[in-house]
């Protein structure tokens, strides 16, 4: 047996791995230790590696989980306290009879499986990303409800935009983790560390270098999309004022005419005209239109 998963182990599972097969199992208040010298750190023959890990990056008050190795060129330990995908994959070939064949290979491939599904993770990010920015700058809703129908997408692409970055920030948290074992293992790694294995880790690292840039990519094209969204809801409450400062101002004249002659004075000429009322109407008409026109002939509205 070359390796051994232990999938939210227990104090008495614990302790068996440690009496068989003579290693130090870490607890999970030693997989929580942020410090590096914590995660990353040589006993005896061994390498002792940990780092927090996103399973969930689809729920976005998510919380890292711990993930912890032991490595030596005879057995590979694995503490983890969550069900993950790559383990599974891993789990699968080693059934198979496939890359897994002692404790060295098990770990690059579970390296190379975290790797494969961090970057599905980001190309599921990518697409939903490039879904929102065709829908940002799209051409506009004819239908009469436009304005309302397009308050009510703006908000809800800025909360899935959100969401996107905070899942990306996950994945980087993760990203980082995968480099620090990667780097640490390959240069501590000792003779140990079969030939076989060290071009499968310095691949690894290469794709975790192609990642962090993509990673980085979609972090500044999410920082755009949210300027963006929040510029056309700033537009799209600047016209809702423009709007209404045309109304208010239009809205004055004909009040004042119609305040004008409500007064109904003894002495007022137009009281007496025939023609009066049609005359009024035709003022208050009058000082409707010319507003207007004038904010259409200038561009305003």
């Amino acid at each position: 047996m070359f390796w051994i998963d232990l999938l939210q182990p227990t104090a008495q599972e614990m302790a068996r791995v440690e009496t068989e097969f003579g290693i130090k199992v870490p607890a999970r208040e030693t997989l929580d230790e942020i410090e590096s010298s914590s995660r990353l750190r040589v006993d005896g023959d061994q390498l002792c590696l940990s780092m927090p890990y996103y399973a969930q990056h689809d729920v976005i008050d998510a919380t890292p989980t711990p993930l912890g190795f032991v490595l030596s060129a005879d057995v590979l330990v694995t503490v983890r306290f969550t069900e993950l995908q790559s383990f599974s994959n891993v789990s699968r070939d080693f059934a198979d009879g496939g890359r897994c064949f002692n404790s060295t290979s098990t770990f690059a491939t579970l390296l190379e499986e975290l790797v494969d599904f961090a970057a599905d993770l980001l190309e599921k990010n990518a697409g939903n990303l490039g879904s929102i920015s065709r829908r940002v700058f799209g051409r506009g809703d004819p239908r009469p409800n436009r304005r309302a129908r397009m308050n009510q997408i703006l908000r809800e692409m800025l909360v899935t935009v959100g969401y996107i970055g905070e899942h990306l920030s996950q994945i980087r948290e993760s990203l980082v983790g995968l480099e620090r074992i990667i780097d640490f293992a390959a240069e501590t790694g000792g003779s140990w560390l079969q030939l076989q294995v060290r071009p499968r880790l310095k691949t690894v690292r290469q794709d975790l270098s192609s990642l962090a840039d993509f990673e980085a990519n979609l972090s500044e094209k999410t920082q755009f999309l949210l300027d963006a969204i929040l510029g056309f809801i700033n537009i799209e409450q600047n016209d809702i004022f423009k709007v209404l400062t045309i109304v208010s101002v239009v809205g004055i004249p004909p009040t004042l005419i119609s305040s004008m002659y409500g007064m109904n004075f003894h002495n007022m000429p137009e009281l007496s005209w025939t023609w009066g009322y049609p005359y009024v109407l035709g003022l208050i008409a009058l000082s409707i239109i010319a507003p207007i026109a004038w904010f259409k002939w200038r561009g305003w509205w």
